[in-house]
């Protein structure tokens, strides 16, 4: 079952875009791995995700944070400073 990206606006504002990011790379999480990412803050340096489902306890949830969904990340927010769990 493909996972569609949420539609975002042409003058969606930057929460806007990492929030649909967040639930795209979400809907994979969560369709794949039992996962899932969820967007607590963001102020345009500093993103805070809550880490959730099976990720809850996984030794693997740092990799996870750091190299997937911060890679992720990166890729459409080059400035970002940082991607932490809150």
């Amino acid at each position: 079952m493909a996972q569609s990206t949420p539609a975002v606006p042409p003058d969606a504002t930057p929460q806007q875009r990492m929030k649909a990011l967040l639930e795209s790379l979400s809907a994979y999480i969560e369709h794949y791995h039992g996962g899932s990412v969820r967007l607590v803050s963001f102020d345009g340096r500093v993103l805070k995700v809550k880490m959730g489902g099976a990720c809850l306890g996984c030794p693997l949830s740092p990799a996870t944070l750091h190299g997937w969904v911060e890679g992720t990340v990166r890729q459409f927010f080059p400035d970002i400073e940082r991607v932490e769990a809150g």
